[in-house]
């Protein structure tokens, strides 16, 4: 990741996190309580695939070096046979108040990514969109003012996850899908649409801590520059730490 962008995602705020996803397990066949009929049974449709997520819904906050930095409001939620994650936060403008980025992932159950939307408001409004074919994303990107640009990524083995500039909640979906129970270092193929950037990420289980009277699960997240600290409760998202930037993104209550 250019550590530049990484600390600007860090640092200037932005966001978001938390939140997580849920177990769904629909399974189709006809309803009563008499044995099916051959016939039903040959129509009976399996059932779907147990999820790594749960419905969720949040805001975080973010800090840098003790300071109120933006705010992202997050959902995710089951969406027919897949997954669905919004975010829409509030981030410092480069040139003074506050910028809107917004961001829509659709995931298989199992945590795959299907399709990105993303928009920034400023400094200059634009949009960008991936599309996934298993392993290989076309993405385009929509400058206000300019010809789409166009452009391919084969990250030729999963998992593939995507990690958006002040998209914190995107870290509630990368603890999600991280092994809790065998608790074994793994590397993730990342892609960072805003920066059209693609690099890797490796998540190693970093024991307990108690936070505020609570007791969480670590992990640490690595790149080639920052080092991101995700504090989980049985797998749901927390709390985010930058060390280096002095950044702290804290998870509070959903509106009701």
């Amino acid at each position: 990741m250019n550590r530049e962008k990484r600390k600007h995602l860090a640092g200037a705020a932005l966001l978001l996190a938390a939140g997580l996803l849920a177990t769904a397990l629909a399974a189709a066949g006809a309803a009563g309580t008499s044995a099916p009929t051959p016939q039903k049974a040959k129509d009976k449709k399996p059932a779907a695939p147990p999820s790594l997520f749960v419905e969720d819904r949040g805001t975080l906050q973010i800090q840098v070096d003790g300071q109120p930095a933006g705010t992202e409001e997050f959902e995710i939620h089951a969406s027919g046979g897949a997954w669905t994650a919004r975010g829409t936060a509030e981030v410092p403008a480069e040139k003074g108040g506050s910028s809107k980025v917004t961001g829509k992932l659709e995931l298989t159950p199992d945590g795959a990514p299907l399709r990105y939307e993303a928009s920034w408001a400023a400094p200059s409004p634009r949009k960008v969109t991936v599309v996934f074919e298993g392993t290989v994303a076309k993405m385009e990107m929509k400058l206000e003012g300019a010809a789409p640009y166009a452009q391919e990524f084969n990250f030729q083995t999963p998992p593939v996850v995507i990690l958006d500039d002040n998209m914190y909640h995107q870290y509630a979906i990368l603890a999600r899908i991280y092994d809790w129970e065998h608790k074994e270092p793994k590397t993730y193929n990342v892609l960072i649409p805003q920066d059209m950037v693609p690099g890797t990420v490796r998540a190693e289980y970093g024991g307990q801590q108690v936070v505020e009277g609570q007791k969480l699960e670590v992990l640490r997240v690595h790149s080639t520059d920052l080092d991101i600290e995700l504090y989980c409760d049985h797998g749901q998202l927390v709390r985010l730490e930058v060390p280096a930037a002095k950044a702290v993104v804290i998870r509070k209550q959903a509106k009701k």
